[in-house]
């Protein structure tokens, strides 16, 4: 077995430090070390999208990041987006829009489109369904979710000319 490496990274804001083995995956030591379950594992192929976080200010597949890669990274999953007690507007918008059924892929989504919000406050629908295409659903059919980050693009956009 091959010795562990020290990891130091801000997830959701806080410092955490852990030890992982070099071939340890960002979604296991997420999950099974730091316990932060919003990200799930689906694929572990890249492909659905369920393991998404942002790193570095980049949406990545945290199924296909070696830990020691975010060595010193700011991560943020979906429970640093909102919380229970007051959840963040697209997470609102996701629930009073219908933009998930069973929840499999809501934490990816809602992370992805958090960045996509951040990388274009104003996106049109095709650069929503663009930008979203790498994070699968298998219940939603997408329409919905696609109505809820315009809506949350909305709020956003004007709490921030209210604020200004």
């Amino acid at each position: 077995m091959a010795d562990k490496i020290h990891l130091k990274m801000t997830v959701n804001g806080q410092p955490v430090e852990t030890l992982a083995e070099p071939r340890e995956l960002l979604i296991h030591v997420l999950r099974e070390r730091l316990d932060i379950t919003g990200p799930h594992i689906g694929c572990e192929t890249t492909h659905c999208g369920a393991c998404t976080v942002d790193l570095d200010g980049k949406s990545v597949k945290s199924c296909t990041v070696f830990a020691a890669q975010a060595d010193g990274a700011e991560i943020t999953t979906v429970e640093g987006i909102g919380s229970p007690d007051k959840l963040h507007v697209l997470q609102e918008m996701f629930r009073e829009h219908h933009g998930l059924q069973c929840g499999f892929c809501t934490p990816g989504m809602i992370t992805r489109a958090w960045r996509l919000l951040q990388e274009n406050p104003t996106p049109s629908e095709e650069e929503i369904r663009f930008g979203m295409a790498g994070n699968l659903c298998r219940c939603t059919g997408y329409q919905n979710i696609v109505k809820a980050i315009m809506a949350a693009a909305t709020e956003m956009n004007a709490a921030k000319e209210a604020a200004e």
